[in-house]
């Protein structure tokens, strides 16, 4: 009865060790997924906050890159081009009028060229574009596109416009800058509707073009400029839709909460 009674005891004793052997192995392996999952998350947390540091310092390098450029259209070559001009009106005073027809001619392409440039120098500027606003920006571009007749822009404005912020503003203008690129150089589009709708706690940049799309869920081989657009939406907190078919040009959606702190950025 003694040896019933001890082995009972063992058995029970035995069952505990197992239960607690078991439970040990479990609450391991629950605390190593944890740890395991909490280091992928901050691997990925690194790697994301790392992409975005890359890319504001991109960003802050074509922004030092573009204001030299702006600076030598305005300062340069500009100037050149004002000093070509001076020289025709002179050289025509003593040309025959068959030669002061074509002189003039000549002089109004060079005008209408140095207005061009000007303009041009005024889009890659930051300071002209925190001086004047997003939405004052993009007329202007737009007005410049309609005049060159390289393709038809419609801008439409919707609610009460206001600033989003210097930061903000300067990388939506540059994302339009890249859609504008791309609907140019890959797309083949022939007309651009941009609208910008100012809503209480919302911002919409929507952009669409005619062009010859591509299929919805990839990016064609030339997608990196549609990469950068996704990846300046996220350095101002914003979200960016891209939706496009074949033969049915491609919309990007732009959607921003001004409230919403920006991300990895300075200012507003």
């Amino acid at each position: 009865m003694r040896k019933d009674e001890e082995l009972i005891v063992l058995i029970v004793a035995g069952t505990i060790m197992l239960l607690l052997l078991g439970i040990f192995i479990i609450s391991f392996l629950f605390f190593y997924q944890k740890r395991h999952n909490q280091n992928t998350k901050d691997k990925e947390q690194l790697q994301a906050t790392f992409e975005q540091e890359l890319l504001k310092a991109q960003n802050e390098i074509q922004e030092q890159t573009l204001s030299h450029i702006s600076s030598e259209i305005h300062d340069n070559i500009t100037q050149v081009l004002s000093f070509v001009k001076l020289n025709l009106a002179a050289s025509s005073k003593n040309s025959s009028p068959e030669a002061r027809e074509k002189i003039n001619e000549s002089r109004t392409l060079v005008a209408q060229v140095i207005n061009d440039l000007r303009d041009l120098s005024k889009s890659l500027s930051f300071e002209h574009i925190k001086q004047i606003g997003l939405v004052k920006t993009i007329e202007l571009e737009a007005e410049r596109l309609n005049r060159s007749e390289i393709i038809e822009i419609d801008l439409s404005i919707g609610g009460d416009a206001h600033s989003l912020g210097e930061q903000r503003e300067l990388v939506l203008f540059r994302i339009f800058q890249e859609t504008l690129n791309n609907a140019l150089k890959h797309a083949q589009a022939t007309q651009l509707k941009i609208r910008l709708d100012y809503f209480e706690h919302l911002f919409n940049l929507t952009i669409q073009d005619n062009g010859v799309g591509f299929s919805a869920g990839t990016l064609p081989n030339s997608g990196s400029g549609l990469r950068n657009i996704v990846n300046r939406a996220a350095l101002i907190g914003a979200d960016a839709v891209i939706d496009s078919a074949p033969n049915r040009g491609c919309t990007i959606k732009i959607t921003i909460d001004p409230l919403t702190k920006q991300p990895n950025a300075d200012g507003n």
